[in-house]
């Protein structure tokens, strides 16, 4: 479980984020959904620690993100919008990298990497250097580095980037698999159509605020609204910035 009260970043002068409270569960996509410039990735890099809040706190799994770093990461796997693997490594190298920066046993970061491999149906590329790897390709092998240590927790920031149809179908598959099997699942994205798919709860960020939060059904209720996408336009009182 991932939660956060009152959270709050500036950068010179200029503040991102408002007085973020958000809950996400286990065994639940929730979307961080807002335009660009709502303050999405702020609040993930926050609640991931590698910003410290000027105010606030966020927990994971019940571990202080500012008090307790060390913990909070070992609980929380992350997959940014740049999937930053080592080009010339193996997808099996990179996950094994990770997998010994989290102090893993040999034989247990073999075993792991076997079974990420599997899971994510990485065998026909597991071998080859990042480098040549496509785009889908690529985020598999760094959300197989993302749980190689066995987070309960998944962060990702805007995962669907880039990717061709294809590939945004099988992230769909991914997610929804780690959903299914009790994770804590949390992204943001400005793509309506992904939050539609995926999310089971959707909090709207708009000017660093929440400013609603609830089902897709139940915003679209709210609001009086067809579709999620209207319902967003009239939330955030804007229609600059859809995806």
């Amino acid at each position: 479980m991932i939660s956060a009260t009152g959270l709050a970043k500036s950068f010179g002068g200029v503040a991102a984020v408002r007085g973020v409270d958000l809950e996400a569960g286990d065994g639940a996509i929730t979307g961080l959904l807002g335009p660009n410039g709502a303050g999405k990735s702020t609040t993930l890099r926050m609640l991931c620690t590698v910003l410290t809040p000027d105010a606030g706190e966020a927990f994971i799994d019940g571990a202080h993100t500012a008090r307790e770093p060390l913990e909070a990461r070992r609980r929380l796997g992350v997959l940014t919008h740049d999937s930053g693997l080592y080009p010339h490594l193996t997808a099996r190298e990179n996950i094994l990298y990770f997998a010994e920066l989290h102090g893993m046993a040999r034989v247990a970061r073999e075993q792991r990497a076997d079974e990420l491999i599997d899971w994510l149906e990485m065998r026909a590329f597991a071998d080859r250097r990042a480098k040549g790897s496509s785009q889908g390709q690529r985020i598999k092998t760094a959300l197989a580095r993302a749980l190689v240590h066995g987070p309960r927790n998944v962060l990702l920031d805007e995962p669907t980037n880039g990717l061709d149809v294809m590939a945004v179908r099988n992230l769909r598959v991914l997610l929804r698999r780690l959903r299914d099997a009790g994770h804590c699942v949390l992204f943001s994205s400005h793509v309506m159509q992904e939050v539609s798919a995926l999310c089971d709860v959707v909090i709207v960020l708009a000017r660093g605020a929440v400013v609603a939060r609830g089902t897709p059904d139940e915003l679209r209720e709210r609001t009086g609204c067809a579709s999620l996408e209207d319902a967003f336009v009239q939330l955030i009182g804007s229609d600059e910035g859809l995806g």
